[in-house]
């Protein structure tokens, strides 16, 4: 096994992170930078007011990234996201105004507030890494990451986000209350986001171009592909799910599972990665038959991998 280029350093940030200022949040930090390591997305579901604004503007803080954000609402516009041009009138000619998401990290507050228009503008920026405005192409940074949030749409002025959107999401995950005592410290210490405004990047923008680069080496075994399409083929098979798992969704998942291995400090996959990473991966990818919506995805989850040994490696 080969030691992993910049692998100290990005798990010096996670432990930073979770240490200094976003105590009781590790596990949506650690989804967070497998997402920007593998060139995903992530999409925080959870009810407002538990800091995932927060979270995001520390995250993009500590990787010396550019950060934009968008707040969702009913009138909100696809050109307030992309961009639009406007007339100089002392040149004569309609100059390019960029949108927020032209930044490294893009938090899209509230997505499903949005119109469905709105949404949609955001699926070539995720998927093809530009947008096009008025006929013209214009390429995104690298790196790229759209960090979503989503209230539950139980909620008054909230839209379903379409199955074709979710879909770009690599992971999907939530935040959660904070332990009772790191809440009690939040409620004595009051808001962190002037703190959080000064953090230093803890890391330099080649390092981070080198991650990225060492993640996509890590190797994947025959044992490991086997193992992840008999999770694919299980979801597709099941008598509850209407649509399990598309290839892009497999993709995905080994994907996420050799980012968790580079963090754990490996060069290759273990099954024990894949596993770990299905509950982030592939809940949100599933249709389940109209009959059966209410049925808990993770407890389905969970009876397929109970099903499905893990290989010996």
């Amino acid at each position: 096994m080969q030691k992993l280029a910049k692998v100290d350093e990005m798990n010096a940030v996670l432990e930073e992170l979770s240490s200094q200022h976003l105590k009781g949040k590790v596990r949506a930090l650690r989804l967070s930078l497998m997402a920007l390591l593998t060139g995903g997305h992530i999409l925080l579901e959870d009810i407002p007011g538990l800091g995932k604004t927060t979270m995001a503007l520390a995250f993009a803080s500590a990787l010396g990234l550019s950060f934009g954000r968008v707040q969702c609402t009913s009138d909100l516009l696809p050109s307030d996201i992309t961009g639009l041009s406007v007339f100089d009138r002392s040149e004569g000619r309609f100059n390019f105004i960029r949108g927020p998401i032209f930044n490294n990290i893009v938090l899209i507050d509230e997505i499903n507030r949005a119109m469905p228009k709105t949404q949609s503008a955001l699926l070539e920026a995720m998927e093809e890494r530009h947008v096009t405005v008025e006929g013209v192409t214009y390429q995104l940074p690298e790196p790229f990451l759209v960090l979503a949030t989503q209230n539950p749409v139980e909620q008054v002025g909230t839209y379903p986000l379409p199955e074709s959107q979710m879909d770009r999401f690599l992971i999907r995950t939530g935040i959660g209350y904070p332990p009772e005592e790191i809440e009690k410290g939040i409620l004595r210490q009051g808001s962190i986001r002037d703190e959080i405004m000064h953090i230093p990047a803890l890391v330099r923008s080649d390092d981070l171009v080198t991650a990225i680069a060492s993640v996509k080496e890590v190797y994947v075994g025959d044992k490991v592909t086997d193992y992840t399409y008999a999770i694919i083929k299980a979801t597709r098979n099941h008598p509850l799910i209407l649509a399990g798992l598309s290839t892009r969704g497999g993709i995905g998942m080994v994907d996420a599972a050799k980012a968790a291995a580079y963090l754990h400090g490996r060069d290759f996959v273990a099954p024990e990665d894949v596993r770990d990473v299905v509950h982030a991966v592939c809940p949100h990818r599933l249709i389940f038959r109209p009959e059966h919506e209410g049925v808990d995805k993770e407890h389905v989850l969970n009876a397929i991998l109970k099903e499905i040994p893990l290989p010996l490696t």
